[in-house]
């Protein structure tokens, strides 16, 4: 896999919305959409941002070597650590008494696993530990641009659970579901080629490359067509906007560049039901050394 690390510091914003759905549910509320509690305003988290581009990423890179994803539920994370050293003859069970091998390990995964690559891991648990990776690529929380109203229903199943039930001549059992009837939702990210380089291993083509900067919007711009559910409804990303700068350090602020985009209601809505009800403001006007790109 050819490896290009990345030289400029960016940041994006994207939006995306949700009609009928629930576009994150809380499991200490219910499964819930998650919702500011003295706002209202709705929340995705960044984790289930994330979770979204590593699926992407899995369907679309299936079976590619240098694509794996590290964290999802096929076997237990300590297990993988322990393949790394397998794969490279390391003493095994030493609990990274051995720094060089610890290190090697640890290039092993970040060669390997994109999702560690782009947002780093947690990887000192373990017999076999491969160390700590500060990921390149982080994500703000998703924040609505308006209070969002929680609606819950309640739905019926033709078709019961237990036996006994099924004796007792039931015929259906009911439930709830939660959603929002619809939110436009806005999430700022940011990619750091500082921290790409730090992490690089240039000799051995090993970092967070131009390849996989190109395959991270990929994944942002498709990060719902393969994620459809009835519990999340229609969810759609509307926007990525892309602020690349000619440094690596960065030539401007990441907050003034969050604020060239401005949200608002059309006048008149009370209620937003469509991304239409909505308009876009984009300030063109860029700080010396950033350039603005409207991937979608």
């Amino acid at each position: 896999m050819e490896n290009n690390i990345i030289k400029n510091r960016y940041e994006f914003v994207m939006i995306f919305d949700v009609e009928n759905g629930n576009p994150n549910g809380d499991p200490d509320a219910g499964n819930m959409p998650r919702t500011d509690p003295e706002t209202q305003y709705g929340i995705v988290t960044d984790v289930c941002l994330k979770r979204k581009i590593r699926n992407f990423v899995e369907i679309a890179k299936d079976g590619e070597s240098g694509y794996g994803i590290l964290v999802r539920a096929d076997r237990a994370l300590n297990s993988k650590f322990t393949e790394a050293y397998d794969a490279l003859g390391l003493a095994k069970k030493q609990k990274g008494k051995n720094s060089d091998d610890v290190k090697a390990a640890q290039e092993y995964i970040c060669k390997n696993y994109y999702d560690v690559r782009t947002f780093g891991a947690v990887m000192s648990t373990g017999d076999d530990p491969c160390g700590i990776v500060r990921g390149p690529v982080q994500i703000n929380f998703a924040r609505s641009i308006d209070p969002v109203y929680v609606q819950d229903i309640t739905i019926t199943r033709q078709a019961v659970t237990t036996e006994s039930d099924f004796a007792d001549k039931k015929k259906t059992e009911m439930g709830k579901k939660s959603f929002v009837p619809y939110g436009l939702y806005k999430a700022e990210g940011y990619v750091s080629a500082l921290l790409a380089q730090k992490n690089a291993d240039k000799e051995k083509n090993i970092g967070f490359s131009e390849e996989d900067l190109e395959l991270l919007w990929t994944a942002i711009i498709n990060m719902f067509e393969n994620d459809h559910s009835a519990a999340r409804g229609k969810m759609c990303m509307r926007k990525l906007y892309v602020f690349k700068h000619e440094s690596a350090l960065g030539n401007a602020p990441s907050h003034i560049l969050f604020d060239k985009i401005k949200i608002e209601k059309k006048e008149g809505v009370v209620a937003p039901r469509s991304y239409d009800d909505y308009v876009i403001n984009v300030d063109k006007e860029m700080p010396k050394g950033v350039e603005l790109t409207e991937k979608i």
